[in-house]
């Protein structure tokens, strides 16, 4: 049985991201390390980004991570979204773009962008949910954006 999940801001440490990026690898479509190496994927992330994470059994079991340097466009993007197989299923996923979207608004950006491949339908139907809309596509790539409400 589980332990209870607990959400966190900026808590993970590069390792620990380093090593929920290897544990999620094969579940991303491709997988994550056939797009970047994975080591410095996470000091980026680590360095860069601002992330939502939850936490379970003392380990790292969700990540989404977010830029949100992008202010003169207004637009946010989600560089990741992670979760470890095994606690896929609880909500995790869909809690921590819930707080990643809410952080975003408050920040008084426009839209969030992220990139999804078309054969991952789960993801694409997560977004969708969120209120993502397909901005454009090539080849398998679908680049995916939410209005914030933020528009001046």
């Amino acid at each position: 049985m589980r332990e209870r999940t607990d959400f966190c801001l900026n808590k993970a440490s590069e390792a620990e991201i380093a090593d929920h990026l290897l544990r999620c690898d094969t579940d991303f479509v491709p997988p994550l390390s056939d797009r970047v190496e994975l080591s410095s994927y996470a000091h980026k992330i680590a360095c860069k980004a601002v992330r939502f994470e939850a936490w379970g059994e003392a380990v790292l079991v969700g990540l989404v991570a977010t830029y949100c340097n992008d202010s003169e466009r207004r637009v946010a993007y989600i560089t990741n979204v992670s979760v470890m197989p095994e606690w896929k299923g609880a909500g995790i996923a869909s809690c921590l773009l819930d707080r990643c979207i809410e952080h975003v608004k408050k920040l008084g950006f426009e839209h969030i962008e992220l990139e999804v491949d078309s054969g991952n339908a789960g993801a694409v139907r997560l977004y969708e949910k969120k209120g993502f809309t397909t901005k454009e596509m090539s080849g398998r790539e679908v680049i995916m954006r939410l209005n914030t409400g933020k528009d001046a």
